[in-house]
């Protein structure tokens, strides 16, 4: 398999996290995730250096569930984009923390909660503008958004916290405390 063939292929795998049938087959994210995929996850905070890693080691996973064995250096490398934290982010918090077997999986849940609380929802194929979706992520990870998180990760209602300080993780907690 060459190089461009295993790139795209773990493109898939990773959108096949959060694009499976409970989420409709006639809208298309397509270009929000490649354009989500191509932009690096820069962070402010140094603990969320721990998210960039997670993002990494998805590489490790595609590598080892596809039977490729070793570390797919040279093809898959470079920094974590915001697409790979997040899907990270997304199934760590389904098998650490709210893995429930008669629920099912709900990666795809908390990805798409994010996409909403972003702001870019509503960026499918068809209504795709690349350089309003370039502005929400970098508001994002300037942390530029507001302090309930509204244009972050997770926004959390009534929120006692500036949500601009706080590391990712924590947010996340906070935010699953809140809708659960």
């Amino acid at each position: 398999m060459g190089r461009d063939e295993i790139i795209n292929e773990y493109f898939e795998w990773i959108c096949g996290w959060v694009c499976d049938s409970k989420y409709s087959k006639r809208v298309s994210y397509r270009k929000l995730l490649m354009c989500l995929h191509n932009i690096e996850f820069t962070y402010l905070i140094p603990e969320d250096g721990n998210r960039a890693i997670d993002g990494c080691d998805l590489r490790q996973r595609f590598s080892d569930e596809n039977g490729f064995g070793a570390p797919l250096d040279g093809v898959l490398d470079g920094p974590c984009s915001v697409l790979e934290m997040m899907v990270a982010l997304c199934i760590r918090c389904e098998e650490q923390i709210m893995d429930d077997p008669d629920i099912g999986n709900r990666t795809g849940q908390w990805f798409w909660d994010m996409i909403v609380s972003l702001g870019v929802g509503s960026m499918t194929d068809s209504r795709f503008n690349k350089d309003f979706v370039m502005e929400r992520i970098q508001c994002f990870l300037n942390r530029d958004y507001q302090k309930d998180g509204s244009g972050g990760l997770f926004t959390i209602k009534r929120c006692r916290r500036n949500l601009r300080n706080v590391e990712i993780w924590y947010q996340m907690c906070w935010y699953l405390d809140s809708v659960l």
